[in-house]
């Protein structure tokens, strides 16, 4: 991901000539997760930190079993907590080995497809938009699997119009709807 700063300027300088606040916030946030992500790669958690993270498995660029993928057609969410291997974040996605009836499975989550983000020892979480069709798009990326095929995806994310009342965005319309 580019600095954060970067991230403002082209915030500030877009062709509209007005901030777009939703892709700050959004690019912020996934900012956090990211370099908490980075953390737990290099140092591992500390004290009883454990998080969950929820995400779109029919997203672009979610690599994951098929019978996982049948199991969870729409979402899932994934504990890193104790048995998690071979963590990688990159600038658009993290991989993560988990056990799944005990067997270890290879994930590759881009950040977009996430919907939330928590840490329930610190009471801590956050929730997100992501969008197939509209929104700001994010850098693709492109990564060779296994079998040595390059895929590639792009990641777009939406604030909801309901969200936003002048200026202030309502983070009720981030919240699940069941």
């Amino acid at each position: 991901m580019p600095p954060l700063d970067e991230v403002l300027k082209r915030a500030f300088y877009m062709a509209s000539k007005r901030i777009n606040y939703e892709e700050l916030v959004q690019q912020a946030l996934i900012h956090v997760v990211r370099d908490l992500l980075k953390d737990a790669a290099t140092k591992g958690l500390p004290a009883n930190h454990h998080f969950y993270v929820t995400y779109n498995t029919d997203h672009p660029g979610v690599e994951m079993p098929d019978y996982l993928r049948e199991q969870y057609p729409e979402s899932i969410t994934i504990v890193i907590q104790y048995e998690f291997w071979d963590l990688v974040v990159e600038e658009n996605h993290f991989e993560v080995t988990l056990s799944f009836n005990n067997l270890h499975e290879k994930l590759v989550v881009p950040f977009g497809a996430m919907t939330s983000f928590v840490d329930p020892s610190a009471k801590f979480g956050l929730q997100f938009t992501p969008s197939y069709d509209q929104g700001a798009e994010l850098k693709s990326f492109t990564r060779q699997t296994a079998k040595g095929e390059k895929t590639k995806a792009k990641q777009k994310f939406e604030v909801p119009t309901e969200a936003i009342e002048g200026n202030v965005i309502s983070f009720d319309a981030f919240r699940k709807k069941k």
